[in-house]
């Protein structure tokens, strides 16, 4: 066993150091929590709290009645997980492993798709929601997602299926299994793994986003969890230790679920390293 260089205690070092700088705001966030804003005044932000206060946890929890927030986030997040990882794979196939024809081209303009910021997709959005009447709908920023997180999917996955083994689909024909069944009971246990990935990645960037909830979703009972915080946090009355509260238990959500689903992401990506 070789001893560590200089050269390898300064990538600990730097290691570490991203790690404080990861956790620093963590602490924070965790620590004023639970002061009361007198303990918060008195004490300042690094320290930690005198005793356990709740006050903020629980004006947060009543002022935006945070369990429909949460359930609005979920419900969205899960279904253009569920329904982008279906479309990526539906279009993957077809163009990595059917061969449809100008696939490459296709497969740029799903790119390019990805490249488009948001403010760019504001207002023909928000004019067509309006005039077909899904405006203020949590459908409306379900289908905005569907279609923006499945060509990313379909983009990485077109790549996937590109090199998918030619063997094993010709031995499937031979046996006389239709393309449908192909895709199904072939191509989808084999990649399984990759499309969990896809899955909970596409349920965290979901449930992290600002910007078109904010703009499509206008009434309060309709808003997700990010959108609630931020604008409880522009009220006036809001004081630091609401805040800090505020922030915690938008981060507790999406914490639970990473680890309920770690191992699945280990696999997946581990899987995907082996192939």
């Amino acid at each position: 066993m070789t001893k560590p260089r200089g050269r390898d205690w300064i990538v600990v070092a730097l290691v570490g150091l991203g790690a404080l700088a990861v956790l620093a705001p963590f602490y924070l966030v965790v620590v004023n929590s639970f002061k009361s804003p007198t303990d918060y005044a008195t004490s300042g932000a690094l320290a930690l709290p005198q005793a356990l206060d709740f006050t903020g946890l629980g004006r947060f929890w009543e002022r935006v009645n945070f369990p429909e927030k949460v359930w609005n986030s979920i419900f969205i997040s899960g279904v253009v997980a569920v329904l982008a990882v279906l479309i990526s794979m539906l279009n993957a196939f077809a163009i990595g492993i059917g061969r449809v024809k100008y696939r490459t081209s296709i497969v740029l303009l799903f790119l390019l798709a990805n490249l488009l910021p948001q403010e760019a997709l504001l207002y023909p959005l928000y004019y067509m929601f309006k005039e077909v009447g899904l405006y203020d709908n949590v459908w409306s920023v379900i289908i905005i997602f569907v279609v923006v997180q499945a060509a990313f999917g379909t983009y990485l996955l077109s790549a996937v299926y590109g090199t998918f083994p030619k063997e094993v689909l010709e031995a499937a024909s031979l046996d006389g299994a239709s393309r449908w069944q192909i895709l199904w009971r072939v191509v989808f246990p084999i990649s399984r793994p990759t499309l969990s990935v896809l899955l909970i990645f596409f349920f965290i960037w979901t449930w992290n986003e600002f910007l078109i909830p904010l703009t499509f979703l206008a009434s309060n009972a309709n808003q997700t969890v990010p959108v609630a915080i931020s604008v409880l946090q522009g009220d006036r009355l809001m004081d630091v230790t609401t805040t800090s509260a505020s922030a915690l238990l938008g981060i507790i959500p999406t914490l639970i679920f990473f680890l309920v689903f770690q191992r699945t992401l280990t696999r997946g990506i581990t899987a995907g390293a082996v192939k």
